[in-house]
């Protein structure tokens, strides 16, 4: 029996050990592969021993320099907007370290380290200011903190459907839900696991019909070497929002915010049962939501406020034309401002 048994875990370890081995080949191969069908579209620039993709177009001042929000699919999200923005002045968008094309980073990816990385990223590419600092979601907390310690170089701002610093309180106490794990379990685990090739098998693939489809196969094929980047940067998001949140005094430097404003009757009933809210816990929630974005307005006396009825939260796939319109008008005044005597 002892003998019978003995066997029966060699051979389960052998077999463990060659299904690690397969995947652990399976994911190496997948990664070459990955960056021989989709290169980097800009330039992997040096900041110190890693780099960071930055991706810029056009020609003219200010530049725009557009800021993510928390995903692992990073600079292409900016696609449909960066391809019309570069047509008035240029534009850069970029992966934050261990998004997409960029090198991983050591230590906590709060908001300071964020835009230390990202200035780094400019110098280091010869982009002169004055910028427009553009930011989506989470973003827009990361570029309120660049402006925060390099506001010499910002000249004008646009907020699409911002974060708040007070966000997670205020939203739990309208909706009554009380803010979970940014990180589930099983993200975590498979975040753990990208060098097994496990997430690679289990993950869907990216299915974002605003890009075209190599695009969203490119943020397939990066995905599960992006997710442990994502994850550290969610660990810390009550920290960069704190950040975030000691600066909010913009003076009269140009501002735009776009606003969600899409109601409830005009989400699916699939997408309804996926927020988990009810439709009065979400009404309570957007009004929330709404109060904080008329807040993020006021932070500059120069700023506009635009609702947008017709999208949800990720507005530069949904409505990419307001967010090139927002950034227009703003180019506009910051121009118009510098000719000035």
């Amino acid at each position: 029996m002892r003998r019978w048994i003995k066997r029966v875990a060699i051979t389960i370890t052998i077999l463990a050990i060659a299904l690690v081995s397969i995947g652990v080949f399976y994911e190496q191969a997948a990664r070459s592969r990955a960056a021989k069908d989709f290169p980097a579209p800009g330039r992997l620039v040096d900041i110190g021993g890693r780099q960071i993709h930055l991706n810029c177009e056009g020609q003219g001042t200010p530049v725009v320099v557009l800021e993510a929000g928390a995903d692992t699919s990073g600079s292409p999200l900016w696609q449909p907007v960066q391809e019309q923005v570069a047509r008035f002045t240029r534009v850069c968008s970029y992966d934050r370290a261990g998004i997409m094309w960029s090198d991983p980073a050591k230590g906590p990816r709060n908001s300071l380290a964020i835009a230390e990385d990202l200035h780094k990223a400019l110098r280091a590419a010869n982009e002169q200011a004055p910028y427009v600092l553009v930011g989506a979601s989470m973003g827009g907390p990361y570029v309120m903190t660049f402006t925060k310690y390099y506001g010499k170089e910002v000249a004008g701002m646009v907020l699409v459907d911002a974060s708040h610093p007070e966000q997670t309180a205020r939203l739990a106490q309208a909706s009554g839900v009380p803010a979970s794990d940014p990180i589930p379990f099983v993200f975590r685990a498979l975040a753990a696991m990208a060098w097994s090739g496990l997430p690679r098998l289990v993950l869907p693939d990216a299915e974002i019909p605003e890009l075209p489809s190599q695009t969203a196969k490119a943020i397939t094929a990066y995905q599960p070497t992006s997710l442990a980047a994502a994850f550290s940067e969610a660990a810390v998001f009550e920290d960069s929002l704190r950040e975030a949140g000691t600066f909010r005094t913009l003076g009269n430097l140009p501002l735009a915010v776009l606003s969600r404003g899409k109601p409830w009757s005009a989400f699916s009933e699939a997408e309804r049962t996926a927020s988990g809210l009810t439709r009065e816990q979400f009404n309570r929630s957007e009004a929330a939501w709404a109060s904080m974005q008329d807040e993020e307005a006021s932070w500059s006396s120069n700023s506009t406020h635009q609702v947008l009825t017709d999208s949800s939260h990720v507005m530069q796939l949904e409505r990419p034309d307001a967010v090139i319109a927002a950034i227009k008008d703003v180019v506009g005044k910051v121009t118009r401002a510098n000719a000035l005597p």
